[in-house]
């Protein structure tokens, strides 16, 4: 008898244990990160430098309300004449309200006869998308527009 009142105790305390520690992993799995401002201002500094991005060039084209996060078109062109002397090299897209600022960059070569491409993304919550282009002569042209998310996306 004294056996099977210590097993149980033994299970009692186990299971109150396991309850404690899940109880305490309910906090950190309900909040995802989720980059910010300034996150994705840093690294829009470590894709540029110092450089001071200009309004203007860049042409960033996303519905202003998603009714699904899941699945955002976005379209994003540079006005460049793609010749070997003045082309966009590389077009950064990112977001200040993703669990990662930095969604993605395409790379563009005087063949690719335009800089424009198409594509889909997630959008965690309402929040702005930057498109970055750097050219060849090393300027950098960006603009933004901000998204709201009816239906969450990368977050849930």
């Amino acid at each position: 008898m004294i056996r099977s009142s210590a097993a149980s105790r033994r299970t009692v305390i186990k299971a109150m244990g396991a309850g404690a520690l899940a109880m305490g992993g309910v906090g950190l799995a309900a909040a995802p990160a989720r980059a910010d401002l300034a996150k994705a201002q840093k690294l829009l500094k470590e894709l540029i430098g110092d450089k001071a991005p200009q309004e203007g060039k860049v042409r960033l084209e996303m519905p202003q309300i998603a009714e699904n996060g899941q699945t955002v078109p976005l379209t994003a062109a540079v006005d460049s004449p793609m010749t070997a002397d003045n082309y966009c090299k590389v077009i950064h897209i990112l977001a200040d309200g993703n669990p990662e600022a930095g969604v993605c960059s395409f790379k563009f070569t005087p063949s690719s006869g335009r800089a424009e491409f198409s594509t889909r993304m997630r959008l965690a919550q309402t929040q702005n998308v930057w498109a970055v282009a750097e050219m060849s002569d090393g300027s950098v042209w960006m603009t933004k527009t901000e998204v709201k998310v009816t239906i969450g996306g990368c977050g849930g």
